[in-house]
């Protein structure tokens, strides 16, 4: 029988507007340490963003890009010119998913069990994204 590890995922989520604390979801970062599993998965839909958030400026959708962008290059651990993206995977999750009042932020952690991580965090994206 297969053997089930516990992970942790965050939902991440866009707020363009802090103040009002409106979001969509954008992805999903997941962490397993048994597993040395630290990924993130993200769709970025500039006109899903347009639709909810009327009146947005295409250089702040811009902007919301580039950050996702950063986002997702941290914890892969491929922004090697950051302090941030140089941790071990652990502290790359923590620091990704602590409480932030940034356009970029994330859900309190959830834990699971899972057999096969990327399974996993393919099911969880597709149930909290729509895609």
């Amino acid at each position: 029988m297969p053997q089930k590890h516990l992970y942790e995922y965050a939902v991440i989520r866009i707020v363009p507007r802090v103040d009002r604390e409106e979001f969509i979801n954008a992805g999903i970062i997941m962490f397993c340490k048994k597993e040395n599993f630290l990924q993130t998965k993200i769709y970025f839909d500039k006109q899903r963003i347009k639709i909810l958030f009327p009146g947005i400026e295409d250089d702040h959708i811009n902007h919301i890009q580039n950050q996702l962008i950063a986002f997702e290059n941290i914890c892969n651990g491929t922004a090697k010119n950051t302090a941030i993206a140089r941790l071990d995977a652990p502290s790359r999750f923590r620091w990704l998913t602590a409480v932030k009042s940034t356009i970029i932020q994330t859900s309190k952690v959830h834990p699971g069990l899972t057999e096969n991580c990327q399974n996993t965090l393919d099911c969880i994206f597709k149930q909290m994204t729509g895609e």
